[in-house]
């Protein structure tokens, strides 16, 4: 029951100081789960990330149903989800109250744009931890170049793609390299 509390308040205050959605998150869930509380591997977390965004719904809830399903179980998935759902839930429900009123203030506004600073740093310092700890072979750097290199050139020229074809392509070269390696290791074995 213990385990079930903490996860709890990990996830509600996760999910109450992250501004900016669920790629802002992934830096505060490594910190929590994989840093200090150990209760997720680094490799496993990098794969969990991968799952979260490649699966459909919001990364954030999916990473938080995946961790509280991993430390607990089906009761911890649900936990979680819940948890981290709640302060944005909340929080949305009380700006739409005041909304006019709340985006006229000048505070607000200035408060808003030092938020966005965070989450810029937030994303890149999740990404640049990822980059760090992952297998740095001649595949993954080429994929890495590659997906880098399309978002560049589309942005540049204005091209409007989703991140969604970006990792939809990623994967499947993944699974060809996987299944053309299959292959190899069988011609090998009968050969």
């Amino acid at each position: 029951m213990k385990k079930h509390l903490c996860l709890f308040l990990t996830m509600l205050k996760i999910g109450l100081f992250t501004f900016g959605g669920g790629y802002a998150m992934i830096a505060l869930l490594e910190n929590e789960f994989v840093s200090k509380k150990k209760w997720i591997q680094r490799e496993e977390f990098l794969d969990m990330v991968a799952i979260a965004e490649s699966t459909p719904g919001p990364i954030a809830i999916n990473a938080a149903t995946y961790i509280g399903y991993k430390v607990i179980g089906v009761l911890g998935s649900l936990v979680a989800t819940v948890a981290v759902c709640i302060p944005s839930f909340v929080i949305i429900y009380a700006i739409s109250l005041f909304f006019d009123a709340f985006l006229s203030l000048t505070l607000v506004a200035y408060a808003f744009k030092g938020i966005q600073v965070c989450v810029i740093w937030l994303i890149l310092s999740a990404g640049l931890k990822m980059l760090k700890q992952m297998k740095k072979t001649l595949f993954h750097i080429a994929i890495l170049f590659a997906v880098i290199t399309c978002m560049v050139v589309l942005s540049v020229l204005s091209v409007s793609f989703s991140t969604i074809f970006y990792i939809l392509i990623s994967g499947g070269i993944g699974l060809f390299m996987y299944l053309l390696g299959m292959l190899h290791r069988k011609k090998e074995a009968d050969g």
